[in-house]
């Protein structure tokens, strides 16, 4: 399937199982970041022709992250009717979040804290408008190295690109015209105060975990092994204690 076969498909897809929903939902809730997954899943959102709420959620955000989805934003409203744009800045919320645990402080939880607040908004909103959560994690991500937070950017209703690489949702992203300021930033989850990137965190390049991923040979095998098995417990089903009969 070319790129063009794809970006049709999935935007279908979307509105397909929407269609097909026992209570048909009544729009589609995103959150973008100013990053290409989002930015990607919520321009086929549009696309269906549904009623897309993108939402922009800064914390503590850095400020060319947060430029790039404001612009995001104004790109969709500009191409398509049927989305609504809205900030809601998080700052204050994580601030009395943070307080109320300070004795409770660490680092890697909060910054976990900061997408599972976002997650909660994306769901009141959803609510509101009669409406579901849709997922932005692609592949390498959500079924590779399990790079997401459980319960945070992980907790969503549906997941349009999550058969797609990252090369792939670049690709998706170059034929629907996303801004180039975006498609040719370093992804960025957005989590942490020092601006680190994805691939600082993980140790290697999307190119090389997607060639692991595939590759048992691979030279980075054991690095994506690794990762992997550290993060199982996002993308394996809850354990349940089953009583014996």
């Amino acid at each position: 399937m070319n790129v063009t076969e794809k970006t049709k498909f999935i935007s279908d897809w979307i509105k397909n199982y929407v269609d097909n929903m026992p209570s048909k939902a009544q729009s589609l809730v995103i959150g973008i970041s100013g990053g290409i997954d989002s930015s990607v899943s919520s321009t086929l959102s549009a696309m269906t022709g549904l009623k897309t709420i993108v939402l922009s959620m800064p914390i503590k955000q850095k400020s060319h992250q947060h430029d790039l989805s404001l612009k995001h934003q104004e790109w969709l409203v500009k191409n398509f009717k049927n989305v609504e744009a809205h900030t809601i800045n998080l700052d204050e919320l994580f601030l009395a979040f943070s307080s109320s645990l300070s004795k409770f402080d660490n680092e890697h939880g909060m910054a976990n804290s900061r997408a599972r607040l976002r997650m909660t908004t994306l769901y009141q909103v959803a609510a509101a408008n009669k409406g579901i959560v849709v997922g932005t994690g692609n592949k390498v991500e959500d079924f590779g190295v399990g790079f997401y937070t459980k319960y945070g950017d992980g907790g969503v209703d549906i997941s349009p690109i999550a058969d797609c690489n990252k090369t792939q949702v670049w690709e998706i992203g170059k034929e629907l015209g996303i801004l180039n300021e975006i498609i040719e930033a370093a992804p960025t989850d957005g989590l942490w105060d020092d601006g680190r990137t994805d691939e600082g965190q993980l140790g290697l390049k999307y190119e090389e975990l997607e060639e692991a991923m595939d590759n048992p040979k691979s030279s980075n095998r054991a690095k994506y092994e690794t990762i992997r098995k550290q993060n199982l417990h996002k993308m394996e089903p809850i354990p349940v204690c089953k009583i014996p009969n």
